[in-house]
């Protein structure tokens, strides 16, 4: 029951905030107070971070931004995302609200109505906007940063700080981000470089999260839930299954017995107290995992569908479906099935058939009629999208997906399994961090349908308890900057702002910030130390002369003398003119003042520990002088290089654009300085378009850790190949640029892709480039969109007309197909 004053305070609240107050009236459901707060901020002008656990409902508060927008007719509102399908789905979420002629998208290789009023973008698109002062942002009031911790991604997080940086002053930021453990410090750097910035951090979950542990057939409580206890506490029935399944022990088949017993509702018998009597081998088993089928038919039994099962590798999502579908699985009715089919004709109508088959359609919808699907990154996107819309729709009732579902795409579920606790990072099976399980579990709990989420996790051998548990009850993760400038980041920030003022802007980074943060402590140790070391030289002092200068005669001695043992087989030379110097340097110690001191040793002491001090503080002090404006130093160097390549030219006391620098700016890439080269040297003008399109594949295709690369083989032949070896060398004299420089390297060309895309771009079939890809669908499209993505940089910035219409033609030749049908 609410008091006369809370209630008075609520109703002057609402009366002070009426646009959020009329929102919130419209929702589904009542406002969280987080969300409450957030909307009240906008309202009163403020920017806003919101950090808040997935499913939570943080995107409300960017609803609420496009909400404010829309009150005035001269005001527009740009949402960002990390990913074009999520692009994707917050533009049809949005033209339902708004509809088609507000509202529009821009991803890159899909451009819809880009001057409505309300448009969704990737944050690459923002960017690249805000670099050419593009006339799409006269008027931009509110920008939503959704998913803002990909901020810390190594590739693409530092465009997020270079649209912070770069928006005008009067736009209102809505950060949206998952719980981090810093979002005040990062909230402060936003407030400095924004101005007026309100930190919101909610830890609260609006469907509350149940955790167990499936051990064989029998779901068991992650935290013992007695009454009476103040704090989550392991259940400890699971530590008692780990001891008795202790790495083929004897007590593995008492374990079996123990939870066969329980489960069966006997009471359970522990071992005997005691030695342990050896056993057959015969007898050592392990308890058996539930295979794939089972645990659904359990979920099914226990109404805790829909479910997603998160597998850290496709194959096993895809082997998954298939072990359920030979099960004989079947989760729908007949009323369902008809409507899944109905579904997926409309959504697959614009294929053609050999496509079809090629991409394993019949199947793939036999399995959705089933209420069974994998999601992962290999399935053509518009595969994805289908799985998705009949996910939200509760037609498909078990997804196994990988971890790339848990960001962001809204596919909430009752359930969430994780099957095994570690995942292969390309390189090793390493265990997954509490980030990743937050964000992994974040899923199961839809809200307004489900009184409650549950987390599955299930049992594997050796498993510890306490360790998920440690995973379960840890919520947050650090939020850090991957900013670094790129020769792209560098000739536009020249040519919009001059040298001196872009230094400062990338001095305001959070990069900066972090490392600025840092600082303070390193700068208060220092301080510390310096106090000890004056300490110190007060104790070492010498009534006889300067024990500090003795003190380092004798250090330098003793290290000589050391050298001089480990080193007695070397060079005669070498050790002829070491002795001369050990002898020198005795004779200084011996007549020094302090050397006939009674308390020599004594000080010797002190002044061990002073220079022992010293030297670590020393190396304090250099990590301060590296660490401070640590960014800037990193972009003088990229300045270095683009002056030694003739991009940037002096003009008076600052630097301008040369017409190489011109073409750079508006070329975005990993290899951006590459292609800017190739392009001033002319190397691909004798490539036609399906040349240019697999030269074009080799400069944004990035093989998967552990892939093992095609090298040169089946590269097409002729101009091709003589274009090819041509950028391979000057890719090689700008590595070595680089090195001199002391800069990140960037990566060779990388031509596993270059067949593949060759054929498809000459009309070859899906079948055959797939085979010469040898990749999944969904791959080969994902790699051709970021190919026409720089076909279109090409066509746009090639100053040879004829190079400029080739890749206008590799552009059509790349978009067709399945490629195509997957644009939006």
């Amino acid at each position: 029951m609410t008091s006369p004053a809370e209630r008075y305070a609520a109703a002057r609240s609402a009366a002070d905030h009426p646009q959020t107050q009329a929102f919130a009236a419209r929702q589904r459901f009542d406002l969280d107070p987080f969300q409450i707060e957030a909307c009240q901020a906008l309202e009163r002008g403020r920017s806003v971070l919101v950090a808040a656990p997935t499913g939570a409902g943080k995107t409300i508060v960017g609803k609420f931004a496009i909400h404010l927008a829309m009150q005035s007719p001269n005001e527009k509102a740009f949402y960002t995302t990390p990913m074009k399908a999520l692009s994707n789905q917050k533009f049809r979420e949005l033209v339902d609200v708004y509809g088609p002629d507000d509202v529009g998208l821009l991803t890159g290789d899909t451009n819809i109505n880009g001057n409505a009023r309300i448009v969704v973008m990737t944050t690459e698109v923002l960017r690249n906007m805000l670099y050419a002062d593009s006339d799409a942002l006269r008027g931009l009031r509110y920008v939503v940063m959704d998913e803002v911790h990909y901020l810390a991604d190594r590739f693409r997080g530092p465009v997020w700080e270079e649209v912070i940086l770069h928006l005008p002053q009067q736009v209102r930021l809505i950060s949206l981000s998952a719980t981090v453990s810093n979002a005040e410090e990062f909230g402060d750097w936003l407030d400095t470089v924004r101005g007026d910035t309100d930190v919101i951090v909610s830890e609260i979950r609006p469907v509350p999260l149940e955790q167990h542990v499936l051990v064989r057939d029998d779901l068991l409580p992650l935290f013992d839930d007695r009454a009476g206890v103040a704090t989550a506490q392991v259940n400890q029935e699971l530590f008692r299954i780990r001891s008795f399944t202790g790495s083929r022990h004897e007590s593995n088949r008492r374990a079996q017995e123990y939870i066969s017993n329980r489960h069966a509702g006997r009471q359970a018998q522990r071992p005997p107290r005691g030695g342990k009597r050896p056993v057959r081998a015969s007898n050592m088993r392990r308890i058996e995992r539930m295979d794939r089928a089972d645990v659904v038919r359990l979920l099914e039994r226990l109404s805790l569908l829909p479910a997603i099962f998160f597998i850290f590798s496709r194959v096993g999502c895809d082997a998954a479906v298939q072990q359920v579908r030979r099960a004989g699985v079947r989760l729908t009715s007949q009323d369902e099935r008809s409507l899944i089919r109905e579904i997926v004709e409309e959504r697959t109508r614009s294929l053609q058939d050999e496509d079809l088959d090629v991409l394993g359609f019949w199947e793939w919808r036999d399995n959705l009629e089933r209420g069974v699907a994998a999601h992962h990154a290999g399935l053509l996107p518009a595969f994805k999208e289908v799985v998705e819309e009949l996910f939200q729709r509760k037609l498909v009732k078990v997804v196994f997906a990988t971890e790339t579902l848990a960001l962001g795409i809204n596919m909430p579920a009752r359930t969430v399994v994780l099957e095994k606790m570690e995942k292969f990072n390309g390189e090793a099976r390493v265990a997954i961090t509490s980030g990743e399980y937050t964000q992994l579990t974040g899923r199961a709990g839809r809200r307004g349908i489900d009184v409650e989420g549950h987390a599955v996790v299930q049992w594997t051998e050796g498993m510890d308890p306490q360790a998920v548990a440690a995973l379960a009850s840890r919520r947050t993760y650090p939020l850090n900057s991957s900013f670094r400038p790129t020769y792209n980041m560098a000739v536009n920030l020249i040519d919009r702002f001059g040298r001196e003022r872009a230094r400062e802007i990338l001095e305001s980074s959070f990069a900066q910030f972090q490392a600025d943060r840092a600082v303070v402590g390193l700068a208060r140790k220092v301080k510390d130390a310096e106090e000890s070391l004056q300490g110190y030289l007060k104790a070492m002092e010498c009534d006889r002369g300067d024990f500090l200068d003795y003190a380092a005669i004798r250090r330098e001695l003793s290290d000589l003398e050391k050298k001089n043992r480990k080193d007695s087989a070397g060079p005669r030379a070498a050790r002829e003119k070491r002795m001369k110097k050990i002898q020198s340097l005795r004779t200084r110690m011996q007549r020094h003042s302090c050397h006939s001191c009674p308390d020599r040793e004594a000080h010797a002491r002190w002044a061990e520990r002073y220079y022992s001090l010293k030297r670590d503080t020393d190396r304090i002090r250099r990590q301060i002088e590296n660490r401070t404006g640590t960014v800037a130093r990193i972009f003088d160097r990229v300045i270095d290089v683009l002056q030694v390549v003739d991009y940037l030219e002096t003009d008076g006391d600052d630097l301008r654009l040369t017409d190489a620098g011109r073409t750079m700016r508006r070329i975005y890439g990993e290899r951006d300085l590459l292609v800017a080269e190739a392009l001033r040297l002319n190397l691909w003008r004798n490539l036609d378009a399906p040349s240019l399109a697999a030269m074009a594949s080799c400069l944004v295709y990035e093989p998967r850790r552990g892939e093992q690369s095609m090298g040169e083989r089946g590269l097409p032949r002729g101009a091709f190949r003589i274009a090819y070896d041509a950028t391979m060398r000057l890719w090689a004299e700008l590595d070595e640029l680089e090195h001199d420089y002391s800069l990140p390297r960037t990566e060779p060309l990388a031509p596993g892709l270059a067949a593949a895309m060759h054929g498809w771009t000459r009309g070859g079939p899906l079948e055959r480039v797939l085979i010469d890809a040898d990749m999944a669908a969904g791959d080969f499209v994902r790699w051709a969109k970021q190919t026409i993505d720089l076909l279109d940089q090409l066509s746009i910035v090639a100053e040879d007309d004829e190079l400029a219409r080739t890749a206008r033609r590799a552009l059509d030749g790349v978009r067709r197909g399945i490629v195509a049908y997957s644009a939006v």
